[in-house]
């Protein structure tokens, strides 16, 4: 598809979602229910569990979407248009919908990284937003979010505003046994083996926590593809550390780590992929890797286990 091409369909769909925005009239809960229209899996599961059967949800996303390349298609618009709240991550992690959101003006749009001291954030001086967007690695942002997640629903639904409180500190005990879990998996792998090798980096916040270093093949957004330059010089230094395994992403092609996989083999030294890690998406609907706190347990036990 021609750059012009691309640009007529993109005003297209823009025009498309102004023209029903124009249109559509105030449409009531459908059953009492808030109408809420997430992006990541992620979101979708957190609101999920605060909504419960009170909130009708609709995540855009589903598993192993990667978000930094997702856009909107025409099938999307009237899931936004009859949204009573949008939950987006923000941070230009969805950056082709930024467009789309624009146009929102009169939903209430709501970017769930909005609640978190930027000063605290991860900065880079190689991506547009200026932030590492892959907050949800921090567990104490989750729950800072989740608070953030019980406010909006209450104030959009205030006759419901007691459950998605009660539903909120049900989900707060969860994220806390949690970080107990993993915090004691991690205590089990020495610091000089703590260094994680995958895709993209997608994984800072989580080194930032728990003392890894992290090494992604590409950066912050899986939009910059990683050249041959990029790949043999990780793949010297996954030698010169010692680095046991590396891992590969579930919504990133599995090319780019067998491709630096075969690097440092070239370079008469061996490196086993460690599996599979949930970076941009959670697993499929219906697992427990399809819930936040499974897939992080999962993506721990998986890390541990390859670099022990």
């Amino acid at each position: 598809m021609d750059k012009l091409t691309k640009v007529i369909k993109k005003t297209a769909l823009l025009s498309l979602l102004g023209l029903v925005i124009v249109s559509c009239k105030e449409e009531k809960k459908a059953n009492g229910k808030l109408n809420v229209v997430t992006t990541t899996t992620m979101i979708t599961d957190l609101v999920k569990n605060i909504g419960d059967t009170l909130v009708n949800v609709e995540g855009l996303m589903g598993s192993g979407v990667d978000p930094h390349l997702y856009k909107a298609s025409e099938g999307d618009v009237s899931k936004l248009v009859n949204a009573d709240i949008i939950f987006y991550n923000g941070l230009h992690l969805e950056g082709k919908l930024v467009e789309v959101f624009e146009k929102m003006k009169n939903k209430k749009t709501v970017a769930v990284s909005s609640v978190l001291d930027k000063n605290t954030l991860i900065g880079s001086d190689y991506f547009a937003s200026n932030y590492d967007p892959h907050i949800w690695f921090n567990v104490d942002y989750w729950k800072q979010i989740t608070q953030h997640v019980v406010t909006t629903l209450s104030e959009a639904s205030p006759e419901q505003k007691e459950t998605f409180i009660t539903n909120g500190k049900a989900y707060l005990q969860k994220l806390d046994v949690l970080s107990k879990e993993i915090n004691a998996s991690i205590s089990t792998l020495p610091k000089e083996d703590r260094i994680l090798v995958t895709a993209h980096d997608a994984f800072n916040y989580f080194g930032k926590s728990f003392d890894f270093e992290v090494v992604g093949l590409q950066g912050l957004s899986t939009a910059t593809e990683a050249g041959v330059q990029d790949v043999q010089k990780l793949a010297t230094f996954i030698i010169e550390k010692k680095v046991k395994a590396i891992f590969v992403e579930s919504s990133v092609p599995k090319r780019t780590i067998e491709a630096l996989q075969a690097a440092v083999k070239s370079k008469d030294h061996e490196v086993t992929i460690g599996g599979t890690l949930y970076s941009d998406a959670l697993g499929d609907a219906g697992t427990v890797e399809g819930t936040y706190i499974g897939m992080y347990k999962y993506n721990v036990n998986t890390i541990v286990n390859a670099l022990k």
